[in-house]
């Protein structure tokens, strides 16, 4: 029994109604109308309340109401072929206005295309203007091509699905790249030695803020421009290795930003392709920050040995002075007592302005500045 409601599903699940003619189709129509002898043949697709044909057309139309459709009458026997001699004398084509009207159709022979799961889409179709008679030869012929167009029309849906699920793929796997930090790229050396991206996640906005994306992706050089005068031999000759030897590429350099130049590093690995091209698979981020933080610990060490060290070093001797036996008079001892509050306040003054100047690096290191 026909379900409708699942025929249509499965149909729009096809994606063919109103879609451009396809030669395949066309050559299959046409062979079914050389065969049966017949001026016209069609592959018709019957949606709700219409009927759309698949195929270019000699008789000028693209659709038809479904409720004018000879095919339509095909969709409760998808294992037959439908017969009409003389459409003048069947009850129900004879008052139908493509047979009082119009073209005058008086031959009709529609074979189903039917789909894995039973249900019918159209019809392979041939159309004849006077009344014949079809043999069982002719019949099964018909039956064959509706089953070769129903075989393309599968595929081209598992290619339409194929390409969904891809799409999908690529959609999320862009969602996925786009929120890593810093930029993921796929850089292509072609034979001859040329460079261009072939892939860049928008993460590489961030980092190059003043070179156009989509020039970038087309000449990695621009990109390559902004490398600080003392680091771009390096990566270049690192990089020429690294794509010509297929060994991993990892680098540390300066990148002019918005004026300033700041760290990056990248860490690729080369991929040798068939046709004899390198593609390059890797990410870029930006360790400002932590090439600053390196540079505090640095500073905080350098100012404990020598500027902290002055101070402790006078306190200790002024200790050890204290530890002698001798006896210490008056004056001597407020001499030293004048000399601790001396060291003191000096080395308030260095803790204060070593407090200053780190509280200062720490921000700058949150904000993510140079």
């Amino acid at each position: 029994m026909l379900d409708e409601k699942e025929r249509l599903k499965e149909l729009r699940s096809y994606q063919i109604m109103d879609t451009p003619p396809e030669e395949e189709l066309n050559e299959m129509a046409k062979i079914a109308s050389l065969i049966c002898n017949v001026p016209f043949s069609l592959i018709t697709i019957i949606g709700e309340d219409r009927q759309f044909l698949k195929v270019n057309s000699e008789l000028g139309i693209t659709e038809t109401a479904r409720k004018d459709s000879f095919c339509q009458h095909a969709l409760h026997k998808p294992k037959e072929v439908l017969v009409v001699q003389d459409s003048t004398k069947d009850l129900r084509f004879k008052n139908n206005p493509f047979v009082v009207g119009g073209p005058k159709f008086r031959f009709y022979a529609g074979a189903p295309l039917e789909t894995p799961n039973g249900n019918v889409l159209g019809t392979l179709c041939v159309i004849d203007l006077k009344p014949r008679r079809i043999s069982s030869n002719h019949k099964k012929a018909l039956q064959i091509l509706a089953k070769k167009t129903m075989d393309y029309l599968n595929n081209r849906k598992l290619v339409l699905d194929q390409n969904s699920k891809i799409e999908t793929n690529i959609s999320q796997l862009r969602k996925l790249t786009d929120n890593v930090p810093g930029g993921i790229f796929q850089l292509k050396m072609n034979t001859n030695g040329a460079l261009s991206f072939e892939f860049l996640s928008s993460g590489m906005n961030e980092l190059h803020p003043n070179v156009d994306f989509d020039q970038l992706a087309k000449s990695p050089e621009l990109g390559f421009s902004l490398i600080h005068p003392d680091d771009i031999s390096s990566f270049q000759n690192n990089l020429k290795e690294s794509l010509s030897n297929i060994e991993p590429f990892s680098l540390e350099y300066r990148v002019l930003v918005n004026g300033e130049y700041q760290w990056y590093i990248a860490n690729a690995r080369p991929e040798k392709i068939s046709d004899g091209s390198v593609l390059l698979y890797g990410s870029i981020q930006n360790i400002n920050n932590r090439i600053e933080f390196g540079n505090a610990l640095e500073q905080i060490s350098f100012d404990i040995s020598h500027v902290l060290r002055k101070p402790v070093t006078s306190l200790l001797g002024l200790t050890q002075l204290l530890q002698d036996d001798r006896v210490i008079n008056k004056e001597e001892l407020l001499e030293y007592v004048g000399f601790v509050k001396s060291v003191s306040i000096e080395l308030d003054q260095f803790t204060r302005d070593l407090d200053k100047i780190y509280r200062a690096k720490r921000k700058k290191l949150k904000e993510g500045k140079n």
